[in-house]
């Protein structure tokens, strides 16, 4: 079984993304069935066994591997000869592609997803395109997609929910007088990190929790349910639409093959 290794921030992150991912195969796949999904193919972190890799577990990882005896191309810091330095999180990923390089002589790796919370640092995903661009026609075959939230997960959350009942619109009605603005269809304007007052009607996950009563049930209906043509138009600026545009353009031929 085909393996697409993922690399996240956060188990919530790998079942958001994954979920969404899934939901795309189906649509532009027209032969695939949610039933034949787990046959077809398996999301995967690094290690064997494993449902997804953490970025800041990159290091241990690749130093675990070390000790097993594997032998890993040297990294040494910087871009190809003649290339920019490497931007935020271009390092890490250059070092995650070249671990899975070598794994691929023993695992049927197709693809790697990078998926990264901006959180107001655009270089990050300057430093994955840049580790993609060096390496995308590299043998063996190997897709690459980058999913990156701006600001957080939360805003991609966001932009999927839909009022289910009347005290969620309610509740939603009172955030967007407050903030003069639709936090689910506006999601990107929510630039706020803080916790307290008054900034803290401006965070992502703030609202969402106000949105959800911190319901990780409810909370999954956004990603799960809501159409993908509303995530879509709603997730141009929070970097959602991007990222469905990545599977589709990807990870979707893969099946296809």
């Amino acid at each position: 079984m085909i393996e697409f290794i993922v690399i996240v921030e956060s188990s919530a992150d790998a079942r958001t993304t994954t979920k969404l991912a899934d939901r795309v195969l189906l649509e532009k796949v027209a032969w695939l069935e949610p039933e034949l999904l787990e046959h077809l193919f398996r999301w995967s972190g690094l290690e064997e066994k494993t449902d997804y890799s953490c970025w800041k577990d990159i290091n241990y990882i690749i130093e675990s591997a070390k000790q097993k005896g594997l032998r890993l191309p040297r990294f040494i810091g910087r871009g190809r000869y003649g290339s920019p330095p490497l931007k935020a999180d271009g390092a890490s990923s250059i070092k995650v592609l070249n671990l899975v390089r070598f794994l691929q002589k023993a695992r049927p790796i197709k693809a790697v997803v990078f998926i990264r919370d901006l959180d107001n640092q655009p270089e990050r995903r300057e430093g994955i395109e840049q580790a993609r661009s060096q390496q995308l026609n590299e043998p063996p075959q190997l897709q690459i997609i980058i999913g990156t939230a701006d600001k957080t997960r939360e805003s991609w959350v966001l932009n999927g929910f839909i009022p289910s009942n009347d005290r969620e619109l309610q509740i939603l009605e009172e955030i967007k007088s407050e903030l003069n603005f639709d936090p689910c269809e506006e999601s990107h304007r929510l630039r706020a990190s803080e916790k307290s007052e008054p900034e803290r009607i401006r965070n992502p996950k703030i609202v969402l929790e106000k949105l959800t009563g911190g319901d990780m049930d409810r909370e999954k209906l956004c990603w799960e349910e809501t159409s993908l043509d509303i995530l879509r138009t709603r997730g141009v600026k929070t970097g959602l639409t991007a990222y469905l545009s990545e599977i589709e353009e990807r990870l979707a031929p893969i099946l296809s093959e």
